[in-house]
């Protein structure tokens, strides 16, 4: 069975964008091989992703889960009815209002492999409803003082284990199974 797991790139303050949703601030930390290893290794896990689609449901080329590197489905939420799009060999199937459904689709989809949840929301609501079962981020060094949270909002306690922690030239790298 699929594993489910919030990943996501946050500032040292725990924003995962700027007020305006802008992520530009993630290409301005240096990196080195180690860093890029972890987050490769994670991806190479990757059998399918959940999000949320964007207002007008398309899919614009600086939406693209992963930047179009992983060739896996992937379901939006959305509250109103779309049919599945395929851009650059890669097909989004629009889910209406029912996170769970989405979930357990993309469990299917992926198989033995990982499912990623991307964005704020998406990742609340299924901490909210007991769906996720690991947290990966991938924090770097800089403060926004504002922005979109990752957690903000939440309204619960989570406790978790730490499975893996690790640090190189500018990425802290945090792994965390959810406790149930």
């Amino acid at each position: 069975m699929a594993k489910v797991f919030i990943h996501a790139t946050v500032t040292l303050d725990g924003y995962l964008a700027d007020v305006n949703g802008g992520v530009d601030w993630m290409f301005d930390v240096e990196t080195v091989p180690e860093d890029e290893s972890v987050v490769t290794n994670v991806m190479a896990e990757i059998g399918a992703v959940v999000g949320g689609a964007n207002r007008t449901q398309t899919i614009e080329d600086g939406e693209i889960p992963y930047g179009g590197m992983l060739k896996v489905p992937v379901y939006l939420m959305t509250h109103s009815p779309h049919e599945p799009v395929e851009h650059d060999g890669i097909t989004y199937t629009f889910v209406v209002d029912d996170l769970a459904q989405a979930i357990e689709a993309a469990e299917h989809a992926a198989g033995e492999k990982w499912v990623s949840l991307l964005g704020g929301s998406i990742s609340r609501q299924c901490l909210q409803l007991g769906l996720v079962d690991e947290i990966h981020l991938d924090v770097v060094p800089i403060l926004l003082g504002e922005g979109i949270s990752l957690f903000g909002g939440l309204g619960m306690r989570v406790d978790l284990e730490r499975l893996e922690t690790s640090a190189f030239a500018s990425e802290t790298h945090l792994r965390y199974r959810v406790r149930s």
